[in-house]
C-alpha cells in the first residue's frame, strides 16, 4: 500500500498547546496526539528524515528523552544504528559529558565513549528546538567522537527563542515552527 505524504500543517494541527505547564507562563507543546496516530507519526518520521535514504546515515542520534522516540523510528527507517544522548548519570558505561547553560543553572548530557566510530555519518534528532543548549551540547558530543553531523532535525522549533543560532554551521530542519 502506498502511503500519502503528511504535510507539516497536519502535524501542527495535531500538536496540543497546554498553557501553564509545567509552570505558569509556559506554553507546552504536547506531541502525544502525533505519536498516537500511526499515519501522523509515520509522516513525522518521513519529514524528519527527508532527503535521506538507507545507506546514507550510519547512526541516528536521539536526545533524551522524547528525541529517542523519533530517532529510534528514524534509525529503523534508514537502516542505521540508534545512539542515545542522555542526561548525566543515566548511561551505564564510560561516557563523554558536555555541560550546557539553562535559564537558571547548568545541565549535562552524556554519550558512551564508543557509541560512534570516527567518520560516522550522523543524523541528530530531537523533538523540540527551544534555546538550543541541549542540541548544541549533543552536537559537541558527536564531534568529540569524531563523527560527522549531516543534519539536525526537530519536530518543533520555537523560533522566537533563537535556538538555531547555537547550531550555526549545521544544517537544521524543523517540521513545525512556532
Amino acid at each position: 500500500m502506498i502511503q500519502t505524504a503528511v504535510p507539516p500543517s497536519e502535524i501542527e494541527r495535531a500538536i496540543r498547546n497546554i498553557p501553564d505547564f509545567p509552570k505558569a507562563g509556559i506554553q507546552f507543546k504536547d506531541i502525544t496526539p502525533v505519536l498516537a496516530d500511526a499515519r501522523l507519526f509515520s509522516g513525522a518520521i518521513d519529514l524528519l528524515t527527508e532527503g535521506f535514504e538507507p545507506g546514507m546515515v550510519d547512526a541516528v542520534v536521539g536526545i533524551d528523552a522524547r528525541g529517542f522516540i523519533f530517532a529510534a523510528a528514524a534509525a529503523v527507517k534508514l537502516q542505521a544504528g540508534f545512539v542515545p544522548i542522555r542526561k548525566k548519570g543515566k548511561l551505564p558505561y564510560q561516557t563523554h559529558e558536555q555541560e550546557y547553560e539553562l535559564e537558571y543553572g547548568t545541565a549535562t548530557v552524556a554519550v558512551h565513549i564508543d557509541a560512534l566510530k570516527a567518520g560516522s555519518r550522523v543524523l541528530l534528532i530531537d523533538d523540540l528546538l527551544a534555546t538550543g543548549g541541549t542540541a548544541a551540547a549533543a552536537a559537541v558530543l558527536v564531534k568529540k567522537l569524531g563523527a560527522q553531523i549531516l543534519q539536525i532535525s526537530f519536530l518543533i522549533e520555537l523560533e522566537f527563542l533563537g535556538g538555531r543560532k547555537k547550531l550555526a554551521g549545521y544544517p537544521v530542519r524543523s517540521v513545525v515552527t512556532y
